[in-house]
């Protein structure tokens, strides 16, 4: 049996997962599949590379356990059974945040995951679901090398002055600034350009990762130089369900005025703000888009085209203008409407749009005139797990000779 490496991204209650060709040094999925309801209600769900669903299965979870110990066993099993035993050489997971130790990927000890673990307080809604399946792995496969591979690791090229928050030093000194997150996605756009567009990459590229989570970052010579999100994810633009940036007294205001507690403020902000908290409907976009002839959905809609065009304003200031715009992620890769209304607003860039190209989905979306030039590029944050654990095992075998 050829050897393999399985990739986890790990959400709050699903873990995207895909299987990769050890052997080869280039990218070639060999399945891909989602654990949801964990903690819950898990299910198990795993396509071939056509996007045919090859394993559905589902069960109750066992309340004594911990919530990760079972999928991550039925994974393991269900590979096993198709692949042989032993066929996984290594896993990488996508670790939301890295802290300002880490900004490479690592081999995981036991030593390095209780530090990863105390990271919790950066990320607490991200970070146990990132280092959940790791414990329940180190349980049972403890010989089976683990890498940890960092969203914020990519920005660690920003300048001081991009990291910096303006509270007193003291806060500086204990982590507190401004990190930037979807850094394995921004990754992989970057690798990307530089293999298939080499001419684009060196110049002032701005890359709008709109998903669920949504951030930009501007790209220097493929480098990060700036990014919308800063110490947490709640950060930067309007999101699904997140309130993108916000005026800190409003959360004094939450506070001291309607005696919200820390933690009814961090749900609010996290799970019932954004796109779902101002239509009041739906964080799905095309939810949104069936309902828009609702006033409140109407708002919500073209708030999150406002403040889009309002981040990617800052992000052009550290670039210092824009040749290049890529959308990405689940609603920049599927979303036509979204990129023509913002698009529009940022015009004045020097953006002529195509809206046929657009409607169709091409890969480029902006007229042969057009000074800036308009990409939609595919997400593959796992393609990025996957170079990462090959690097970190290939310097492994290096140091051993």
């Amino acid at each position: 049996m050829a050897q393999t490496i399985l990739t986890l991204n790990a959400g709050s209650s699903s873990i995207k997962f895909a299987l990769f060709d050890a052997e080869k040094r280039e990218p070639h999925r060999l399945l891909s599949g989602e654990l949801e309801g964990i903690g819950e209600r898990p299910h198990l769900r795993v396509k071939d590379t056509e996007g045919k669903v090859i394993a559905d299965e589902n069960w109750e979870h066992n309340q004594s356990q911990d919530p990760h110990d079972e999928p991550m066993a039925a994974v393991m099993r269900w590979l096993a059974s198709h692949y042989g035993k032993g066929t996984v050489q290594a896993i990488g997971h996508r670790i939301v945040h890295g802290g300002p130790k880490y900004h490479q990927p690592v081999k995981v000890t036991p030593e390095i995951y209780d530090e990863l673990a105390a990271l919790t307080p950066f990320a607490p809604l991200h970070q146990p679901s990132c280092v959940g399946p790791i414990r329940a792995i180190m349980r049972q496969r403890p010989d089976l090398p683990q890498i940890a591979c960092f969203d914020t690791a990519f920005h660690y090229t920003m300048p001081p002055i991009a990291h910096r928050i303006a509270v007193p030093n003291s806060y500086d000194r204990k982590g507190v600034r401004r990190y930037g997150f979807h850094g394995l996605s921004y990754e992989h756009i970057a690798r990307r350009l530089k293999r298939e567009r080499p001419e684009l990459l060196g110049g002032r590229v701005l890359v709008a990762h709109v998903g669920n989570g949504a951030s930009l970052c501007a790209l220097r010579d493929g480098k990060s130089i700036a990014t919308t999100m800063g110490f947490s994810v709640l950060d930067g633009m309007m999101m699904g369900t997140r309130c993108g940036h916000l005026d800190p007294g409003v959360l004094l205001y939450m506070l001291k005025e309607e005696h919200l507690s820390p933690d009814e403020v961090e749900n609010l902000l996290y799970h019932h703000a954004g796109l779902l908290g101002v239509s009041g409907v739906s964080s799905d976009m095309r939810e949104l888009r069936q309902q828009s002839d609702k006033p409140d959905v109407a708002m919500a809609l073209e708030l999150f085209s406002y403040r889009f065009a309002e981040q990617a304003g800052a992000m052009v200031m550290a670039l210092g203008g824009l040749d290049t715009l890529i959308f990405t992620a689940g609603i920049g890769e599927h979303d036509a409407a979204f990129r023509q209304e913002s698009c529009n607003r940022l015009a004045w860039m020097g953006i002529a749009f195509d809206e046929a190209a657009n409607k169709a989905h091409a890969p480029i979306i902006s007229k042969p005139e057009s000074r800036v030039t308009v990409l939609v590029v595919p997400a593959d944050e796992e393609a990025s797990i996957f170079q990462h654990v090959q690097s970190v095992l290939t310097q492994g075998d290096e140091n051993e000779r």
